[in-house]
């Protein structure tokens, strides 16, 4: 059984801070990523027999021919771009020296985070476990039996006792604040202390002065600004007392302060908020889509906005030092993206998805 968040680090492949080996495999993986005409093509597929044809020829084919063998179904090659996915995140790993791997290990627990609280709001909402097994992407430590065996608990509580019985620390968080949640029902009191967790735990662990540490704390930092000004957003107008309000900030930011956060919080519109972001590098991201929002009315608006913000910070970190951490940061979230696109387009092949639709669900970056 695999470990979560710890601070040991598996030892596999090379070894010391060596960059050149795993960054021009890395580079060499990264020219296979899939071109916008590929996917330009992909969308005017008229079914999901030609999805699969299209598919068949290109990185993703062994994964698929697997997966086809119980269906030629849009569901099957759903699988089979989260197997590709997985393996792929293997790869890097095992090309990785020591310090890579601790880092990207660190980076990479937030898929573990996002995992366990998908299984944990699933059961708060008594979802089939198929239904949580398929929303699953286990490329961090957790594995896929462990994911699995966690999503076929019969409660919130089942989940928490296993990881407990496991000894991962991810059980700590959600066991002092399971009495709370069990006598209100409240999920976030669950989401919010995991959240807590991982963040606090990831800035411990990228602590240090050299270069590729200093990296991959501010490109953590910046995935922690996004996650408080999408909360901020969300409390707008909420009339929660500022020491309710501040129970949502998490720790490890750079430019979303406890006190900008107090702010933005207890601001009554996104007017408001744009005016008081606006010389920040947010202000820039929220503002372009703020006509978008007013016609949708939907904090979903900014989510994707924040997220797109977070996938061109992502790959910005290959420019820097060509033999530091930066290649490989940016060419995980760089397949990340494209896993992320392709699943959008199987599924709007397979329920009719108009190709507008489509294109605008992609995170083209």
């Amino acid at each position: 059984m695999s470990t979560a968040p710890t601070e040991t680090t598996r030892r596999i492949g090379s070894r010391g801070r060596d960059y050149g080996y795993s960054n021009a495999r890395i580079r060499g993986m990264r020219s296979r990523l899939l071109k916008q005409a590929f996917f330009d093509d992909l969308m005017t597929a008229p079914d999901i027999g030609a999805v699969i044809h299209k598919i068949m020829d290109t990185e993703y084919g062994p994964d698929l021919e697997d997966r086809i063998l119980h269906g030629r179904t849009a569901t099957q090659v759903d699988e089979a771009l989260k197997d590709n996915m997985v393996r792929t995140f293997a790869k890097v790993m095992s090309v990785s020296n020591d310090e890579a791997r601790r880092l990207l290990t660190t980076l990479l627990g937030r898929w573990d985070l996002f995992n366990i609280k998908t299984i944990i709001r699933g059961k708060h909402m008594s979802f089939p476990d198929e239904v949580i097994i398929d929303s699953l992407i286990t490329v961090g430590q957790l594995t896929q039996v462990d994911a699995e065996e966690l999503a076929k608990q019969e409660s919130v509580k089942s989940v928490v006792d296993t990881l407990a019985t496991w000894g991962l620390p991810f059980a700590v968080p959600l066991r002092e604040v399971l009495p709370d949640y069990n006598e209100n029902a409240d999920l976030s009191v669950l989401e919010l202390a995991l959240d807590r967790y991982y963040y606090e735990w990831a800035v411990r662990r990228l602590k240090g002065r050299r270069a590729n540490n200093r990296l991959a704390r501010t490109f953590l930092s910046i995935q922690v600004d996004t996650l408080n000004l999408l909360t901020c957003l969300r409390l707008l107008s909420s009339d929660l007392p500022p020491e309710d309000v501040l129970r949502f900030f998490l720790p490890g930011g750079d430019r979303v302060t406890e006190e900008l956060f107090a702010s933005l919080s207890a601001m009554s519109d996104v007017d408001e908020v744009f005016q008081r972001l606006k010389r920040t590098p947010f202000g820039s991201i929220l503002e372009q889509v703020a006509i978008t929002y007013i016609e949708k009315g939907s904090i979903s608006v900014f989510e994707r906005a924040l997220e797109d913000y977070l996938f061109r910070k992502a790959f910005a970190t290959s420019k820097g030092d060509p033999l530091g951490i930066g290649i490989s940061i940016s060419y995980l979230w760089a397949k990340a993206n494209e896993v992320t696109n392709m699943r959008i387009v199987v599924k709007g092949i397979a329920v009719g998805m108009p190709v507008e639709r489509m294109r605008e669900e992609l995170i083209v970056v």
